[in-house]
């Protein structure tokens, strides 16, 4: 039986990966502008990109200066056919009123990641995409969309708030504070991929309750007689 997300424990989650890697994303980020216009090099960089859930995984500060790492070039062609692949497929399900589309895309989400961190071939990585995302993609969906949402409407509210009566102070902090935020939506977005990635991956599901449920697929170990 498929395990489920827990949309909730996973955006807790998520925000606490994102926090341990706010300041790192934003040297990434600058890092990855900076060097974008370079050619050969901009390739292993934006391949190095797509891995950012899985280098957030692990649970520790990612180095920034992981994007300049030669092995992301190393197979950049296949990486090509991937992106092809799935551009093609999204695409087309686009076509069909819309749904097909977000249903394929949220089930190859990881397909980049997984070429990444796993070494697999771009089939190979579709197909296991796929396979992990079974079961769960309106709750992938949901995670994601709930956090975007959430941190949407705090901005808003910041912004009324400190707008209120229009004096210049409040509203240069309630401008200070929106802008923070909508800085950080970017981090928490890949905070929250990198929790689904993590559980998705491991076995190990988020719970209301406790912060690891028991691997998805282990068996039960029988009782000594």
């Amino acid at each position: 039986m498929n395990k489920k997300l827990n949309i909730m424990a996973t955006i807790r989650d998520g925000l606490s990966i994102a926090l341990i890697n706010f300041l790192s994303l934003i040297l990434v980020t600058v890092l990855y502008l900076i060097t974008i216009w370079i050619p050969y090099l901009n390739v292993g960089t934006t391949i190095a990109m797509s891995s950012l859930p899985a280098e957030m995984a692990k649970g520790e500060a990612i180095n920034p200066l992981f994007i300049f790492n030669g092995k992301y070039r190393r197979n950049m062609g296949e990486f090509f056919i991937l992106m092809a692949l799935m551009s093609g497929a999204i695409g087309v399900g686009f076509l069909f009123m819309g749904i097909p589309g977000l249903v394929i895309s949220i089930a190859w989400s990881f397909a980049a990641v997984l070429f990444v961190d796993k070494d697999m071939s771009a089939l190979d990585c579709l197909r296991e995409s796929n396979r992990l995302t079974y079961g769960n993609k309106w709750r992938i969906f949901g995670a994601e969309f709930l956090m975007g949402l959430a941190l949407g409407v705090l901005v808003g509210i910041i912004s009324g708030l400190f707008s209120i009566g229009n004096i210049n102070w409040l509203e240069a902090i309630g401008t200070i504070l929106s802008i923070i935020l909508i800085i950080f939506m970017v981090p928490a977005i890949y905070g929250v991929e990198a929790s689904i990635y993590k559980q998705l991956t491991t076995g190990v599901f988020l719970d209301d309750d406790v912060h690891a449920a028991e691997p998805a697929h282990e068996a039960e170990t029988p009782a000594a007689e």
